[in-house]
């Protein structure tokens, strides 16, 4: 069996399951559609119901200063902040600013890794949501070359 189909088949049990009531809805309940459609960093707050964020030395973005790649960066955010519930990776000129959404608890060490795809050169943030609806970001600028060539 290819990987492929492996996939395929995986997301037809998923989808057979969820039809069939079988599927918890705290396993949905990470995903916000509209968070994720947000365009603007102001947008993404509002819709998880979040204060605007605040600079802390408490939260780290994990960026590269040029991507020569845009299509995979990788991207990190990390925070020692207590009472952590939820860290974000926003890109503000993509398309959709929110990349990538984290559910934390006191249990989990609130550290995590992706890739992401920027369109263009951006300022990237790591952004900390506490319990109590506060707000943290770390901020860098990704510069992202054509083709690899620096134009």
């Amino acid at each position: 069996m290819k990987r492929r189909d492996a996939l395929k088949n995986s997301a037809a049990v998923f989808g057979l399951l969820m039809a069939a009531g079988l599927v918890p809805q705290a396993a949905l309940a990470a995903y916000n559609k509209s968070a994720f459609d947000a365009k603007t960093v102001a947008d993404v707050m509002k819709a998880l119901g979040a204060a605007a964020p605040v600079e802390s030395k408490d939260v780290t973005l994990t960026a590269p200063d040029i991507a020569e790649n845009g299509a995979v960066v990788p991207l990190g955010a990390a925070t020692t902040l207590p009472n952590v519930k939820q860290m974000l990776i926003l890109v503000e000129k993509n398309p959709n600013t929110l990349v990538a959404s984290f559910v934390t608890n006191e249990a989990l060490d609130a550290n995590f890794m992706t890739r992401a795809k920027l369109g263009q050169s951006s300022d990237v943030y790591a952004v900390a949501l506490t319990n109590d609806g506060k707000a943290f970001f770390a901020k860098k600028e990704v510069k992202v070359t054509l083709g690899g060539c620096g134009g």
